[in-house]
């Protein structure tokens, strides 16, 4: 058995055009498996593969109640690209986050929905991860969060130190997955949590029960009958454990 994560879910207050905004800044392909659901992932990606982490984005009635502390982080091969799509993500709706200048070498942005992320400086770590290079999760203890999910999806941890814990898929490929400790004033709330998928997804029941040995634990957000179980991690960010539609 093993633990996939396969996308990252934005709740949104409009997912069609929340979508169209990620899909032209990632240079993805948009499709949708029902009403009020954007999916997003790599044109040609045969879903789920480590190359990629996805891009979901569920519609819900008042987006604004929900908050996590995930944000994502975009990779550049140069400073005149950094530039150039900081400039073209302002054209498509996003909005300097505290005074970001674009002349720091990484600029934080929000979508049009005001999900924070940031647009980092060329980094010769993120050259092959593709158009996100992080999936960053704000947290207390680095440490602890790397144990938790280092055991609940096998990645290897390529960094850990008490100020930031740093996974990638066993396989060398796709984005990075940081814990960075952040103190809890200066947390930038955001609609996004993680989805990770068993292999095989029958064996949902069984994964459920392995993280919450680990320490996770259920939590009921009035998700009603879904195929999907949604828990919390040992400092409370809710992520789903999805199952068969």
């Amino acid at each position: 058995m093993t633990l996939q994560l396969v996308q990252v879910n934005f709740k949104a207050g409009d997912d069609s055009a929340l979508g169209r905004f990620w899909a032209q800044v990632l240079g993805w392909g948009v499709s949708s498996e029902g009403p009020g659901v954007t999916n997003l992932e790599p044109v040609g990606f045969d879903w789920p593969d480590p190359s990629a982490v996805c891009v979901d984005l569920v519609r819900v009635p008042d987006p604004e109640t929900v908050r996590y502390r995930v944000h994502l982080e975009l990779a550049t091969t140069s400073a005149a690209h950094r530039t150039e799509l900081v400039a073209r993500l302002k054209d498509l709706g996003a909005r300097p986050v505290d005074g970001g200048r674009a002349d720091a070498p990484s600029t934080m942005l929000a979508d049009p929905e005001g999900n924070a992320f940031i647009v980092l400086e060329p980094r010769e770590l993120y050259r092959d991860t593709g158009p996100i290079a992080v999936v960053v999760v704000d947290c207390a203890d680095p440490r602890a969060m790397a144990g938790f999910w280092g055991e609940a999806i096998d990645w290897t941890v390529h960094e850990l130190t008490d100020d930031r814990a740093l996974l990638r898929s066993v396989k060398g490929v796709g984005p990075y997955l940081e814990f960075r400790r952040t103190p809890e004033d200066e947390v930038v709330w955001t609609r996004i949590h993680l989805d990770v998928r068993p292999d095989p997804v029958e064996d949902q029941a069984e994964e459920v029960a392995r993280l919450e040995a680990l320490g996770a634990r259920r939590t009921d957000v009035g998700q009603g009958d879904v195929p999907w179980v949604v828990l919390t991690d040992p400092e409370g960010n809710e992520f789903c454990v999805l199952g068969r539609h």
